[in-house]
C-alpha cells in the first residue's frame, strides 16, 4: 500500500500549486476504529514484504463491488496488515488452508470516497473521489506515508471505480493461469518476485516482463529513465538496453521487488 506527499509540507506545496492547500490529503480520513463491523470480503499473501493482509469494506461497497457496480459516496476501503509468521529460516509458515498466518499487526490502510473529494488534485494523480490515509498500530495517521503510490497503484484501475478487488469480487477478473515465458531475455513476475532475478543479455536486447500477479507492477530502471508502463495481470512489458553495463530496476509500485540486467 500502496509518494504523492513525502510530508506535511509537501502536500501544502503540492495543493497551492493546483487549488487551494489543505483542501486534500489524508488527514480528511478518520481512523475507521469499528472496522471489524464491516465485511471481511478478502485476505492477500505478500511474498514481498512476507506480510498477510486482510480487507475490510463498508457492507453497501461490498455490495456494489460484487455487483460490478461503482461504489456509493462514503464507502470505506480498510487494508489491514499483519506481519506472517516465519519459521527458523525466516520463511513465512503456511496454515493448513496454504496461507501465510498471520502476526503481529503493522499498520492499516484506508481509502474512503466521499462526493466532491479529489477535485484539487491534477489529472495524472487523481483516483475519482477517493482519498488514502494510512495509520499506524496505534491509529495514528502516518503524516509521512507514501501516498503517492497508493495513487499510482490505483489509478491503471480507473474503469473499475480504482478498487482493485472490485474485478475479483465480480466475477470478471481473469482467473485463468498465466504462463510463464521461457527465454533469455524473459523475466516472469510471480508471487511479488522477478523470475529470474538476474540476467544476463548483449547490448541492444529487449527484456520482456510478464505479470502472473493480481497486483499491478511497474518495472522502473534506476539511473536509466527507463521505465514500463503498468503492467496488470497477464499482460507483458518491454524494455531495450541498449549499452554494456548492469542495470538495476525495481517495481515502482512495489520498491522491495528488485531485479538486475547486465548487458555486455
Amino acid at each position: 500500500m500502496r509518494r504523492f506527499v513525502a510530508s506535511l509540507a509537501a502536500v501544502a506545496v503540492v495543493a497551492t500549486l493546483y487549488v487551494v492547500p489543505s483542501t486534500a490529503g489524508p488527514e480528511k480520513i478518520a481512523f475507521p476504529a469499528q472496522y471489524k463491523d464491516h465485511v471481511l470480503y478478502t485476505t492477500v499473501d505478500r511474498y514481498d514484504n512476507k506480510q498477510y493482509r486482510e480487507l475490510w469494506g463498508t457492507p453497501d461497497a461490498v455490495a456494489a463491488m460484487k455487483s460490478g457496480k461503482a461504489l456509493p459516496s462514503g464507502s470505506v476501503l480498510t487494508l489491514v496488515q499483519f506481519k506472517a509468521q516465519v519459521d527458523a529460516a525466516g520463511q513465512p509458515v503456511k496454515g493448513a488452508d496454504g496461507r501465510f498466518v498471520k502476526g503481529d499487526l503493522v499498520a492499516y490502510t484506508v481509502m474512503e470516497k466521499r462526493a466532491g473529494w479529489g477535485a484539487e488534485y491534477p489529472a495524472e494523480w487523481r483516483n475519482g473521489e477517493w482519498e488514502y490515509a494510512a495509520f499506524g498500530p496505534d491509529g495514528k495517521l502516518n503524516e509521512k506515508a507514501n501516498y503517492k503510490a497508493c495513487f499510482e497503484c490505483h489509478k491503471p484501475h480507473e474503469k473499475q471505480d480504482f478498487v482493485i478487488s472490485l474485478a475479483k469480487l465480480a466475477g470478471t477478473f481473469p482467473s485463468g493461469a498465466v504462463a510463464a515465458k521461457t527465454g533469455p531475455t524473459e523475466v516472469n513476475i510471480n508471487g511479488f518476485a522477478f523470475g529470474p532475478a538476474k540476467l544476463t543479455a548483449s547490448p541492444g536486447s529487449t527484456v520482456n516482463w510478464t505479470n502472473a500477479d493480481d497486483s499491478p507492477h511497474q518495472v522502473t530502471v534506476a539511473g536509466a529513465k527507463l521505465k514500463t508502463a503498468v503492467i496488470l495481470r497477464g499482460q507483458n512489458a518491454a524494455l531495450t538496453f541498449k549499452d554494456a553495463g548492469t542495470f538495476d530496476y525495481s517495481c515502482a509500485l512495489h520498491p522491495g521487488m528488485k531485479g538486475s540486467v547486465e548487458i555486455k
